[in-house]
């Protein structure tokens, strides 16, 4: 599966943003989908994920109740709301497929195997 994303840019503090992740051929459905993100100088993190039928979520703590992750798999999309942004949210956020069963995150079995390019996010202060 090949992923695009889109949707960055740059935003106040405060603000929102929605980030979306199309995938190519017709088997999106059969794929857990995940957002990731990386700052300069830090580590890529686990921003959330979302199982093959969009029924389970899972989120970072660091984002919980002010993101929320969706899928479209008639438009073989996912997406990541992002509200009340914060200048540490600044990154380059980047969609992730697995194609096995969806686990959560801190369960360290996911293995995302298919990556996007990633898509600038920058929240200013």
């Amino acid at each position: 599966v090949q992923l695009q994303a889109s949707g960055g840019g740059l935003v106040q503090a405060g603000g929102s943003l929605r980030l979306s992740c199309a995938a190519s051929g017709r088997t999106f459905r059969r794929y857990v989908m995940a957002w990731f993100r990386q700052a300069p100088g830090k580590e890529r993190e686990f921003v959330g994920s979302i199982s093959q039928s969009g029924g389970s979520t899972d989120y970072a703590d660091s984002v919980k109740g002010r993101f929320t992750i969706s899928r479209d798999n008639a438009k073989n999309t996912v997406y990541l709301q992002m509200n009340s942004l914060k200048p540490e949210d600044t990154a380059v956020y980047y969609c992730a497929a697995d194609g096995g069963d969806w686990l959560p995150w801190r369960l360290g079995r996911m293995q995302y195997d298919y990556w996007g390019q990633g898509t600038q996010v920058t929240v200013s202060s």
